[in-house]
């Protein structure tokens, strides 16, 4: 079986929350392997150095996901808790107004990898991690 084919298999098989964890996993990902140099620029100019890098494209692929969980999140026909659909609509608000800060170069990304790791170990049935303040 070819690679490609194995994949599209894997796919195939993968549960709606498998899927979420896998799309989730590989966006943060993408900001983690940014996250300790743009947290550590004190220069606005060198954030924007590392967004133009690639950094940008992650953190707007993770809004992008972010917006599609809420939008699944608030159709009429989603059977999750109300008080989890709350918070995690919650969460993903908070998640864009993260982003469009690190966007501009004024706001770290290390809470989004954090928040992002928390949610993908809930999607695999783990306890999440304490959260350190941002």
């Amino acid at each position: 079986m070819s690679l490609a084919a194995y994949k599209k298999t894997i796919r195939e098989s993968e549960s709606p929350r498998q899927v979420e964890r896998r799309v989730l996993s590989q966006a943060t990902h993408e900001i983690e392997r940014h996250a300790k140099k743009f947290d550590a620029a004190t220069d606005k100019s060198d954030r924007l150095a590392i967004l133009a890098d690639g950094l940008r494209d992650a953190l707007q692929r993770n809004q992008t996901i972010w917006s599609a969980l809420r939008n699944d999140l608030a159709t009429p026909g989603n059977t999750i808790p109300d008080a989890l659909k709350a918070q995690l609509i919650s969460i993903s608000l908070w998640v864009d107004r993260q982003s469009q800060a690190a966007l501009a170069g004024e706001a770290r990304i290390g809470a989004l990898v954090d928040v992002n790791s928390n949610i993908i170990a809930g999607l695999a049935g783990q306890a999440p991690a304490k959260l350190e303040e941002a």
